[in-house]
């Protein structure tokens, strides 16, 4: 199957809203801009995103560039996709009440493997919280 075009914004914020499975954790990220290999969303840390200690859940962190990697792939490559690999640096944390921002990029696509990267930053302070690498296959 050759790869198509990517969705739109509209298209992304529809896929995601549509969604029944495990996506659903992302339903108070709003997504600010998609296309060209690229996606930028925020989101305002609650209680409901934060792990024992009050701080923001490193397994909600992997969630976020596993995603939001993915939306920046999919704009480019619309085609099915599986993670091969995802690497987590985490620098600073969150905590609740803290905005902040996702940024994704498609580093490389070939004909059988993209690799992504992300950063969450603290909007207010610009600080670099988590670096995220993700790699997937891409199924022709």
């Amino acid at each position: 199957m050759a790869a198509r075009a990517g969705l739109d914004a509209a298209g992304l914020i529809k896929f995601i809203k549509n969604s029944k499975g495990f996506d659903r954790v992302l339903e108070k990220v709003k997504i600010l801009s998609v296309g060209g290999g690229k996606c930028s969303a925020e989101m305002k840390v609650d209680e409901s995103h934060t792990n024992p200690m009050g701080g923001l859940h490193g397994g909600l962190s992997a969630t976020l560039v596993d995603c939001i990697s993915t939306y920046a792939l999919m704009s480019k490559f619309e085609g099915p996709n599986v993670s091969v690999d995802i690497h987590m640096s985490y620098l600073k944390g969150a905590t609740i009440g803290d905005e902040i921002l996702i940024d994704a990029n498609v580093v490389r696509s070939g004909k059988t493997l993209a690799f992504l990267d992300v950063e969450i930053k603290n909007k207010g302070s610009g600080a670099i919280l988590v670096k995220g690498s993700h790699t997937k296959f891409l199924v022709q």
